[in-house]
């Protein structure tokens, strides 16, 4: 395994019946690189996102992450080797605070068993302690330390956003997988969150990022992977991927002549 290799798909396919929603995908993800994954609706992102961090099984072929085989790893274990992530659909406890919304996620790391954490024993009390103080470095690190004791009910949805990435921040992950962080935010929102996810990245944690808004993508990821009914298409630098004729006729759904690659790649964006 290369030494910048983090994670590691070889062959991969997952099928829903009949259906192969990813089929034979094979990529190398490097450590300390913000990548994205794209691709058009239904071309197996998230499938495949949910493969990476155990919530689906592959069908077949397998998954390494740091070099060990985790193919029919649980999430929690995953999380605990430091690999976690978002989804698409906010994860919010509404009658929770923000800080106990992101403390919850924390104790899941530390936690195997709920009992302990009922008991009023000096190791519950240690598991929050420790709880909190990571979740108000979470909060710190994306600007909510000031709404810590508000609730999360009625929260602006740029906000709840940026309390979904503190929640998986509190999990002190050392590989961050992003299912759409912009999905239904408004530009300044956006620009918020990408900002965030890359002073996420330059903090030394490997980014995976899902996601349709094309501007977001191509400015701040430094490799990008596409997909296209399920298969790896193509790969590479944002530029040469946002002029590669290929990912241009997928989004598209025709054949583009070379006179117009350079004008339809412009529609992508």
């Amino acid at each position: 395994m290369p030494s910048n290799e983090l994670i590691r798909i070889e062959g991969v396919s997952k099928a829903f019946g009949g259906v192969l929603a990813v089929q034979d995908v094979n990529l190398s993800l490097s450590r300390n690189m913000l990548s994205g994954l794209i691709g058009p609706n239904g071309a197996g992102k998230t499938t495949l996102l949910n493969l990476i961090s155990g919530v689906y099984r592959s069908t077949r072929g397998r998954i390494l992450f740091e070099g060990s085989d985790v193919t029919h790893a649980a999430p929690e274990e995953l999380v605990r080797r430091g690999l976690t992530r978002t989804f698409q659909n906010l994860q919010i406890f509404t009658r929770l605070t923000v800080l106990e919304n992101v403390m919850v996620a924390a104790q899941a790391r530390g936690m195997r068993r709920l009992l302990p954490l009922c008991l009023p024993t000096r190791r519950a009390r240690e598991l929050e302690e420790t709880s909190r103080a990571q979740a108000e470095r979470a909060l710190a690190r994306v600007g909510l330390e000031k709404d810590a004791h508000r609730l999360a009910d009625g929260l602006p949805y740029g906000v709840s956003k940026r309390l979904e990435l503190a929640r998986a921040l509190a999990l002190e992950p050392r590989c961050l997988l992003l299912d759409e962080p912009a999905a239904g935010c408004n530009p300044t929102e956006a620009n918020e969150l990408k900002d965030l996810i890359r002073s996420v990245a330059d903090s030394g944690v490997t980014v995976i990022v899902v996601e349709h808004n094309m501007r977001l993508i191509m400015s701040i990821c430094e490799e990008i992977f596409v997909l296209d009914r399920g298969r790896l298409l193509t790969y590479g630098p944002p530029k040469a991927v946002q002029e590669d004729a290929r990912v241009i006729a997928a989004y598209l759904g025709t054949e583009e002549d070379d006179d117009t690659d350079a004008a339809q790649s412009q529609r992508i964006l």
